[in-house]
Order: structure tokens, then C-alpha cells, then sequence
């Protein structure tokens, strides 16, 4: 049975409509995962002898095992944020005498073999391979590195937990949050405490199964939930409320685009997904507390100060404008029907990621207490917020292919997120922090500054240009996207 969903998934990948228009983006991810596994392989089989020479004095392994823990964390995150669960088109086979415990228990086995556990195994494997070729002991190195692989499928099937239940996501972020202010004010020594647990699993292999337990309950935790989402019918029905009308006749003061700006204000209050997205931007307000005042940021990474600035004053344009216009996927083919003017349909989104931008601003103001210099920095952050990120992710956004479902659950919710959604960060983000890094050491701090601001004020100053732009490209990839928007899973 597991060799005919094989070869059902082989026939779909390459009798798909769109194998031939994406083979190029394919050829580009394989030699990206290539990349990263000589990456993991180097690193796996030099680390031992790197941490060597440069700390004779220190145990390779202790060392190792005293990071694992943070190694881990951010395996989560990225996982998180990239993973998704292997799925396969099963209404079909729902019709047929297949066992639903069968697809089940395919799905969840699938993801086992997912390039993200794979990868760890390209560090973890070479590095046991050379403590034994050290002279350490073989049965510790391979208790150590069946524990490893436990941790791994953990994470693994842990990420499917937390992207399907909020509660689950609740619990995690509680006990992170619980041990990041536990490190942070001396409470418990993390590398200690779990360096001594990884490092005692070499002492006594046996203890390596004590993690078998925790694999299979996360195992079969997905089961269950996934097993009960197995019918044709499933989510058919939902929750009907009563709509509520909201009072906006102050948005027709911006003319023309305010049918549009009704539109999306009413959408991100009545669905749980733009919702979220709203409330969180606030929460990014508290995003500088980490940074600011830090000493390390202040002397030896100045740059980061910028990526907090612009989150501070970003969190609404960066988490919304990335999803333009997969925001109105519901409703883009009939929207794209009426009598309506593209433009003014693209600058709704733009005055409304700027009013976002320039309210959060006034709600930093309280940071002026961190030193004049960090407030400054929110406020060439709030302007290029306001000049360069909005209308980049507008352009961006004509590039978005998957469909967003708005009334599905808000939190935790990573449906219509592609790695497009990764690459677009590294101009929003990446382009100001070289800016200033880049003026701050040959000239100095304030010139930094400056850099950010004056590309800011460029593009407020040639918005009607880049506005053209970005109109042309979206009336180009019009049809396209009411093609791939009427696509559902």
C-alpha cells in the first residue's frame, strides 16, 4: 500500500499542470538543499577539530552539548515557520476500501524523511563518526546519537502539533517564555543544566530511550488529530455569528480608494486570521525591550538596533503587506470583474499599511526614554517603513500565488505562506540594516541614520512612479493570479 501512494505522489509531481512553469524554481531549491547539506557535512565532520584548536582546553562533545539546546529552539522556529505537513490529495481514496488509519499513519511516517530532519542528519551522523574515530566510546557516541535522532522526530512531529492546535502552541510558548526569563536573570543555567543531560546520555546509552516515550506520544497526539480530520464532510459546517455593522463614513475623506478601504478595514475585523495579524502588530510595538539598553547590540551589533526599529513600527506592514493581495483570494476574481480602477485598488492597501505605520510611531514615543539616539532610530525606521517597505511588499505581492482562507484560525496559522514570503524579508530588512551599517563604520552613527531616511524620502517622493510600476506588473499577472487564487486544497 505505502509503495502505490508513492507511485500515486511520483505521477502527480510530474503530471502536474505546473511542473513545466516552476522546473527552473525547483533546479534553484535543489542546488539550495545541496548547498546546505555540504554545509551541515563540513560542519559536522570539522566542528570537532575547530573547537580543538581554538579551546584545547575544552571537551568538543561537552561543547557541543551545552548548545544543543539553543540549536534545537531555533530548529523549532524555523521549522515553524517553513515546514508544513506532507499532504496528498486523499478525498479520492476516501472513496475507495483504503483504511483511513492508513492514510493516516502515511502522512505522519511521510514527514519522517522531511529535508529539515534530514539536514540535522548530515551534522549530527559525521560528528559521531568522528568522536569514535577519537577514541570515544563507541556504545556512549551511539547512545548520543540515537538520542539525537529522538530529539529530531521529536521537533518534527512537535512542529505538527503546534501548527494544528493553539493550545498546544499556548503550552510551548509558556514554557520557552518561562525559560528564556529564567536564563536571562540567572535563575537556570541552561547550557549546564541541558548540556548535563546530553552529556549524560553519552555516560549511560540506556538513558537514550528514556526519549523513545515522548517520540510516540507526539506521534500519536498527531494521530488523533489527524485521523479525526480524515472525512469527506469534514469542516463543512461552521460557527454562524451575527455580522456587526461598523460605523466608517469617516474613511470617505479619502475619496476614491474608500470603498476599498471599507473593505479591508471590515475584513480585518470580521476574520480571525487579519485580526490577529492587527492585534499582533501591536505586540511588535515591545519588540525594542530586547534590544535596546542590551550591551551587546550597542557595542558590537549596531545593526540589529535597526531590525528592531523597523519591527517596532513595521509589525502591521510587514505581517499584512506580505499577504497582498491573497487577503482578498476569496472574492479576487469577482473583485477583478467590476468596474473598478487598479490603482486606486492598490493604494487602499498602501494608505492603509502607512496610517497602520504612522500610529504605531506615535505609540513608540514612550522609547524616547532608552536616549534620543533610539528614538531616532524608530523614526527613520517609521520612514522607511512608510517610503520603501510598503510599496516593495506591494510589488511583492504581485507574486503571491496561494490562496489565504480568512476564516480559518488566526493564531498560528502559516496557510498561503510560500518562500516567497522568506525572500521578501531580506530587502525589507536587510537592505536598512547594510544602509547603516555600511555609513555608521566609515562615517558614524548619525550618517547611518541619515542613509535609512533618504531612502525613504525617495520613494515617498517617486511614489506616483513606482506606484505605475507596480500597476503595470499587477494588470500583467492579473488573469494568473484569479487562475491560482481558484485553486483550492
Amino acid at each position: 500500500m505505502i509503495s502505490h501512494f508513492l507511485n500515486l505522489e511520483w505521477k502527480q509531481f510530474f503530471r502536474s499542470a505546473n511542473f513545466g512553469k516552476s522546473i527552473a524554481l525547483k533546479i534553484i531549491m535543489t542546488f539550495f538543499a545541496l548547498y546546505f547539506v555540504l554545509s551541515f557535512l563540513a560542519i559536522g565532520a570539522g566542528s570537532f577539530f575547530i573547537i580543538k584548536d581554538k579551546m584545547p582546553n575544552v571537551d568538543p562533545l561537552v561543547f557541543v552539548n551545552q548548545l544543543l539546546i539553543f540549536a534545537f529552539l531555533v530548529d523549532l522556529i524555523v521549522r515553524y515557520l517553513m515546514q508544513k505537513l506532507p499532504v496528498m490529495n486523499i478525498k479520492p481514496l476516501l472513496l475507495l476500501p483504503i483504511k483511513k488509519n492508513t492514510l493516516t499513519h502515511y502522512l505522519l511516517r511521510k514527514s519522517i524523511f522531511s529535508i529539515f530532519n534530514v539536514l540535522s542528519l548530515f551534522f549530527f551522523v559525521p560528528f559521531a563518526v568522528v568522536l569514535i574515530s577519537q577514541g570515544y566510546q563507541v556504545l556512549g557516541v551511539l547512545g548520543w546519537l540515537f538520542f539525537m535522532v529522538l530529539c529530531i522526530l521529536s521537533c518534527n512531529f512537535l512542529n505538527f502539533l503546534i501548527n494544528k492546535s493553539n493550545v498546544a502552541l499556548g503550552i510551548l510558548l509558556t514554557v520557552i517564555g518561562f525559560l528564556f526569563v529564567a536564563y536571562k536573570y540567572g535563575f537556570l543555567e541552561l547550557e549546564a543544566f541541558f548540556g548535563g543531560i546530553f552529556q549524560g546520555v553519552y555516560e549511560t546509552p540506556l538513558l537514550s530511550f528514556l526519549m523513545l516515550p515522548v517520540v510516540l506520544i507526539l506521534y500519536y497526539l498527531n494521530f488523533k488529530n489527524l485521523r479525526a480530520k480524515v472525512y469527506l464532510d469534514d469542516a463543512i459546517t461552521g460557527k454562524t455569528e451575527e455580522a456587526k455593522s461598523l460605523n466608517l463614513s469617516w474613511v470617505e475623506n479619502f475619496g476614491e480608494v474608500a470603498p476599498f478601504i471599507k473593505n479591508d478595514i471590515r475584513q480585518i475585523w470580521r476574520n480571525k486570521r487579519t485580526k490577529t495579524v492587527f492585534f499582533m502588530s501591536f505586540l511588535f510595538l515591545f519588540y525594542g525591550i530586547i534590544f535596546f539598553g542590551n550591551p551587546v547590540y550597542e557595542e558590537k551589533m549596531p545593526a540589529f538596533l535597526v531590525f528592531a526599529a523597523l519591527f517596532i513600527t513595521g509589525g502591521f506592514t510587514i505581517n499584512y503587506g506580505q499577504f497582498i493581495p491573497a487577503w482578498d483570494s476569496e472574492y479576487y476574481a469577482m473583485l477583478m470583474s467590476q468596474n473598478i480602477k487598479y490603482r486606486k485598488y492598490l493604494e487602499s492597501k498602501l494608505y492603509l499599511m502607512v496610517v497602520m505605520t504612522f500610529c504605531l510611531y506615535l505609540l513608540s514615543i514612550p522609547y524616547i526614554f532608552y536616549g534620543l539616539d533610539k528614538f531616532l532610530l524608530i523614526t527613520v525606521g517609521a520612514i522607511f517603513n512608510i517610503g520603501f517597505n510598503s510599496l516593495f511588499l506591494l510589488y511583492a505581492g504581485s507574486f503571491n500565488r496561494k490562496r489565504v482562507e480568512l476564516n480559518k484560525s488566526g493564531f498560528g496559522n502559516t496557510q498561503g505562506t510560500s518562500a516567497t514570503q522568506f525572500l521578501i524579508i531580506i530587502p525589507v530588512m536587510g537592505l536598512p540594516m547594510l544602509l547603516f551599517w555600511l555609513f555608521n563604520k566609515f562615517i558614524g552613527f548619525h550618517a547611518g541614520l541619515t542613509a535609512i531616511a533618504v531612502a525613504g524620502i525617495l520613494c515617498i517622493v517617486f511614489k506616483n512612479f513606482f506606484m505605475g510600476v507596480i500597476e503595470k506588473k499587477y494588470k500583467k499577472d492579473k488573469y494568473a493570479a484569479i487562475n491560482a487564487f481558484n485553486q483550492t486544497s
